[in-house]
């Protein structure tokens, strides 16, 4: 094997065109095995292995220095950067991340899993070489469906104007994680199909020279291409067009299902996942639907993740010009929905409560100032969610809940979920949020009769006194069971709550506790700093009430096992009744 030879980049430029090639087959061969046992990136990385090749082939990394957008096209770079056991044996395949990771490796400059930022993070690297009088190389490497987002476009504009050596490599696979939308994507067409030679370049057009590689998973191509640039004295834009899944029959053909995958069979390609009925993306697309040829001004929108919303490829032709896919544009996306509504409109947003971070601005500005009707579905945002560093969905609460005129609410089960949605899609008052819960999907039957117009109440599922447990949304439960703990052990009847609101207080019914509770208990599947728990102790402050706040402490976490973070935050349902009883 040619790959066990390597053990870094330099080791690359011993082998003639022939054995890279055999090398790039090898390098395919161990990343779908890895992905078939262990889930990951499947298409970006089989796409970009030539390419990461040639980049380590011609230039010098760590010396030279290479940035990779999102970073989840990155498996083959640290193959070749001196962590190929992670991809080869199985004991070993939790050692690296699915991104860059400057802890694992000097060939690493940034933790990065959100999308857009190769660009501008790579014209910051070669500003402070050019202050401090270096000659390295600086390249970015962006896909294709990357471009669409605000921060490439900002960083291709400042790009532009710089008059020293930076390279932007942009893989064209002509696919985001489904397929691209946005004009953007009319110029990449025609500078394909001219073979880089239309007069109409956005790249030019951005102040950046630019070089055109028809058969981007081509070695001696690439290579060609790369050394041509090499030490260039100004910006340089190499278009190279790529397959995304190449070497792997089912994800050519299959793109979008193939972006990312679980565990499979390396023959036959199925799911070793078992998928147990409805889930909330599922239940969404059919409740949306629904309502879609109800009413024709609703409006679906994604920022280039239809599935988290359940909207699969047949489901959004269904829903024909009422499904928007504005591409990786959440700002876009938050804005075009508030001037929707602002024109008649009803539009509905889905969005991984990880990405709803890019969008303060625009929560703020050009929605809840204007307080127009949009509904937003937040999904992910739970320690259950993705647990990678880059994609942690505990940060939401502190957030929005804190922007005036949103209502933020949080369901515990699947019944409240859809009331909540069905509620919010009708009324015309507030723009509106739904925490999608995590964890257990819990359908209960019960019919929900609440009316979420009269804001802020909350509603005591179990009248006690001494102590009040109110668990939010998915810890709801978690906070059943703490009462129910603590009546074992006291015999005393606590009260439970279930709040619904996140971004308001019930001023009656916190006040009405004071009568004959000793201690409150708030439960939230989020950060503590700035959340809903901290707004209950704020209020009881004055007042000889105990508050005991339980969520998880400001931290990034990485790759962590559920239970641990969860025991190391005290969320035990005995943990939290034994600490309740030391108030009473």
């Amino acid at each position: 094997m040619y790959l066990e030879q390597i053990n870094e980049p330099s080791d690359l430029r011993k082998f003639n065109d022939e054995q890279l090639n055999s090398l790039s087959q090898e390098i395919r061969n161990a990343l779908i095995k890895k992905l078939s046992i262990h889930g990951g990136h499947f298409g970006p990385n089989l796409g970009m292995v030539e390419a990461t090749i040639a980049l380590h082939y011609v230039f010098n990394s760590p010396v030279d220095k290479l940035v990779f957008d999102v970073s989840h096209q990155s498996y083959c770079h640290k193959i070749l950067t001196g962590r190929k056991d992670a991809f080869l044996f199985e004991e070993h395949y939790d050692d690296v991340s699915g991104y860059t990771n400057p802890k694992e490796s000097k060939h690493d400059y940034f933790n990065i899993g959100h999308t857009s930022t190769s660009v501008s993070l790579a014209c910051g690297l070669a500003k402070a070489r050019d202050l401090a009088g270096g000659k390295e190389n600086i390249i970015a490497i962006i896909g294709d469906g990357s471009l669409s987002g605000g921060e490439a476009l900002e960083g291709l504009d400042f790009a532009g104007e710089q008059n020293s050596n930076f390279i932007v490599v942009i893989n064209d696979n002509d696919m985001s994680i489904a397929e691209n939308h946005g004009g953007i994507y009319k110029n990449l067409r025609l500078l394909r199909e001219s073979d880089g030679k239309a007069e109409c370049n956005l790249f030019r057009a951005m102040g950046l020279d630019y070089i055109f590689v028809k058969d981007g998973n081509d070695i001696s191509s690439l290579v060609k291409a790369f050394r041509s640039v090499k030490d260039i004295d100004h910006p340089v834009a190499v278009h190279i067009v790529t397959e995304k899944g190449k070497g792997y029959a089912q994800a050519e053909k299959n793109k979008e299902e193939w972006h990312w995958c679980t565990p499979f069979d390396f023959n036959t390609g199925e799911s070793k996942a078992v998928f147990a009925g409805e889930d909330y993306s599922s239940i969404t697309a059919d409740f949306l639907l629904k309502k879609m040829k109800e009413d024709k001004t609703l409006a679906v929108i994604t920022s280039a993740t239809p599935a988290v919303m359940g909207f699969s490829e047949d489901k959004r032709k269904e829903a024909g010009v009422q499904f928007i896919d504005v591409g990786i544009a959440e700002e876009h996306a938050v804005a075009l929905a508030s001037g929707i509504a602002a024109n008649g409109g009803n539009p509905v947003y889905g969005v991984y409560s990880t990405f709803i971070q890019r969008t303060f601005d625009q929560l703020s500005q050009d929605l809840c100032i204007n307080k127009n009707p949009v509904t937003i579905i937040t999904y992910s945002a739970s320690i259950y969610g993705m647990n990678d560093v880059t994609h942690l969905g505990i940060y939401d609460i502190p957030l929005m809940s804190n922007i005036p005129e949103l209502v933020y609410l949080a369901p515990a089960t699947k019944e409240e979920y859809l009331a909540m949605l069905d509620w919010s899609i009708k009324q015309k008052e507030y723009p509106v949020a739904i925490r999608v819960p995590g964890g257990e999907y819990i359908s209960d039957g019960k019919a929900v009769t609440k009316d979420f117009s009269l804001l802020n109440k909350y509603e005591v599922t179990q009248q006690g006194n001494k102590a009040a447990f109110i668990g939010l949304g998915s810890f709801y439960n978690l906070g059943v069971n703490a009462a129910e703990k603590f009546e074992e052990i006291t015999g005393i009847k606590p009260t439970i709550i279930n709040p619904y609101f996140i971004t308001g207080l019930d001023d009656d019914l916190l006040e009405e506790l004071k009568a004959d509770h000793e201690v409150v208990i708030t439960l939230e599947d989020g950060i503590l700093d700035g959340g809903f728990g901290q707004k209950i102790a704020g209020y009881y402050g004055s007042s000889n009430i105990k508050v005991l706040n339980y969520g998880f402490k400001k931290e990034f976490l990485d790759r962590y096992d559920v239970n641990e973070i969860m025991i190391e935050n005290g969320l035990t349902d005995i943990n939290i009744a034994n600490e309740a009883i030391k108030l009473i």
